[in-house]
């Protein structure tokens, strides 16, 4: 596997972390347990191309970007469309979240 491939399938199970984080809020408990199967599911997925990725990305930088773009892009998604609070400073911090995960990337 290349070195761009991993940083892809990491991006993308960055991505799924964010849909697992969001489906977790969304089954609500144990009230819509058919959508808490499909959220476990989709880590899963998650998980596995976080493993198909640390086969030849370091594992510090990757679960870094991984659980960074996770944080930032469910914190995201929870104040656009799940009604989370927006202000400057939650928006600051994230954008230095994402900073950091875009520097971890050319750092590597």
């Amino acid at each position: 596997m290349t070195y761009t491939t991993s940083w892809l399938l990491l991006i993308v199970a960055g991505l799924l972390e964010i849909a697992f984080a969001v489906g977790l809020k969304s089954a609500n408990g144990l009230e819509r347990p058919w959508l808490l199967a499909g959220t476990f599911v989709v880590l899963a997925g998650s998980l596995s191309l976080l493993t198909m990725a640390l086969r030849t990305l370091p594992v510090g930088t990757a679960y870094a970007v991984w659980t960074g773009i996770g944080a930032a892009g469910t914190a995201l998604v929870g104040m656009y469309w799940l009604g989370d609070g927006v202000s400057l400073g939650r928006l600051f911090w994230i954008g230095l979240i994402l900073l950091s995960v875009a520097g971890l990337r050319w750092a590597a």
